[in-house]
């Protein structure tokens, strides 16, 4: 089984910048994507960005061009690097690993964005 441990949230004034990280580790085997989602109170979880074993990218339209999601394979680690922030962006934020056809979430990481 994958474990992805999370971390990086916090609470950032608007335009700020946040770096989320997310260590798989175990028997993961082959990883078909990693992605990001997020989940504000009285929200729908939303994919916020996924990044394919290829590196293949895609990104919700609410976030593009402000988040980058990236992976270092040799780390087993995905990043997610927030820049330009806004109160909206509040949520907590998962990690999600799809491997063999399982899914994967981290614990989550709160992320608040408040002056």
């Amino acid at each position: 089984q994958v474990q992805l441990v999370e971390s990086g949230g916090g609470l950032v004034q608007p335009g700020g910048s946040l770096r989320l990280s997310c260590v798989a580790s175990g028997s993961s085997g082959s990883i078909n994507y990693m992605a990001w989602y997020r989940q504000a109170p009285g929200k729908e979880r939303e994919l916020v960005a996924r990044i394919f074993s290829g590196g293949v990218t895609n990104y919700a339209d609410a976030v593009r061009g402000r988040f980058t999601i990236s992976r270092d394979n040799a780390k087993n680690t995905v990043y997610l690097q927030m820049n330009s922030l806004k109160p909206e962006d509040t949520a907590v934020y998962y990690c999600k690993v799809v491997s063999y056809g399982t899914a994967y979430w981290g614990q989550g990481t709160q992320v608040t964005v408040s002056s």
